[in-house]
């Protein structure tokens, strides 16, 4: 079963990105660098709840 994530940027706390996951084989939070529109970079994005 795959559930849907909000990525949020680490540093302008914005929430840039919605995507899925399968929380069998990654239980632990995602981090991945992505471009963050509102700080014009890549930036890290952490999982939110």
């Amino acid at each position: 079963m795959r559930t849907r994530i909000t990525l949020e940027c680490t540093e302008c706390k914005q929430r840039n990105y919605n995507t899925t996951k399968d929380k069998k084989t990654h239980p632990d939070r995602m981090e991945t660098k992505k471009y963050c529109r509102f700080c014009q970079r890549h930036t890290l994005h952490k999982e939110t709840r």
